[in-house]
């Protein structure tokens, strides 16, 4: 099993993409998993799956754009496991907008959410892999973080576009500890609670022209992408970009 004695922490993982990839490292034989995020209820649950389906797993309640929430969930797992192998940074929220794409509010949110709170769980993720056994870090970025797209906030391509050079730097930084740090790059998924415009069917049809594979990704074959760069199948893969888009941006 590809998570075999691995202890990993999963940010935004009530749901979508970080779900499935908590309940994915459950049943691949994780030793721990630490599901995290601010839907208290939700979160539980996806814990809860994951022990019912005879995997280890604890809920934490965990604000990534709140140091001293890193500070706790990382230092939760620590006392729980000792150690953690894996992070993957996939809490983040949507630019997709009807409004204003130069509203400053959401600017901050956007970045405050997506590069942030990425760039607090680089940090926080080192602090616990500096240890002598290393780790892998996975950071959630999209395809926004590569091209442009007329119907998204400004924020959004910024902020998934930091998290990609944040990544490159942070593999260069840290493999000489032992620590790889890759991003993976998601295309047109089922619509979030913060999807905003993209949950408009005839918005998701036009988008869907676009996709060489003609349908929307599902987040089982994202959580695939994540668990193959969390593993030891992926141990000379660093500062990386596995894209995950059914051939959007090959267009």
């Amino acid at each position: 099993m590809r998570m075999s004695g691995k202890v990993a922490l999963v940010t935004g993982a009530a749901g979508g993409v970080g779900a499935a990839s908590a309940r994915l490292f459950g049943a691949e034989g994780a030793e721990l998993v630490a599901v995290t995020d601010t839907l208290d209820e939700r979160g539980e649950q996806v814990a809860a799956e994951i022990r019912n389906a005879g995997g280890n797993a604890m809920f934490i309640r965990h604000d990534v754009t709140d140091e001293s929430s890193w500070h706790d969930a990382v230092d939760g797992v620590l006392a729980q496991a000792g150690r953690l192998d894996v992070l993957v940074n996939n809490a983040g929220i949507s630019g997709a907008v009807a409004g204003d794409g130069y509203d400053i509010d959401l600017w901050s949110r956007l970045m405050g959410v997506n590069c942030t709170g990425v760039f607090l769980g680089v940090k926080h993720g080192v602090r616990a892999m500096q240890n002598g056994r290393g780790g892998s870090i996975v950071n959630v970025s999209s395809i926004a973080g590569l091209v442009g797209h007329a119907g998204l906030h400004l924020g959004y391509n910024a902020s998934k576009g930091a998290v990609r050079l944040l990544t490159k730097g942070a593999a260069a930084r840290h493999g000489a500890d032992g620590i790889r740090v890759n991003s993976v790059h998601p295309g047109l998924l089922p619509p979030m609670v913060t999807s905003g415009t993209t949950q408009n069917p005839e918005k998701r049809r036009q988008l869907l022209q676009g996709v060489p594979l003609r349908r929307e990704g599902r987040v089982t074959e994202v959580a695939n992408a994540i668990l193959f760069l969390s593993s030891d199948e992926s141990s000379y893969i660093t500062g990386a970009e596995l894209v995950v888009d059914g051939g959007y941006t090959a267009v």
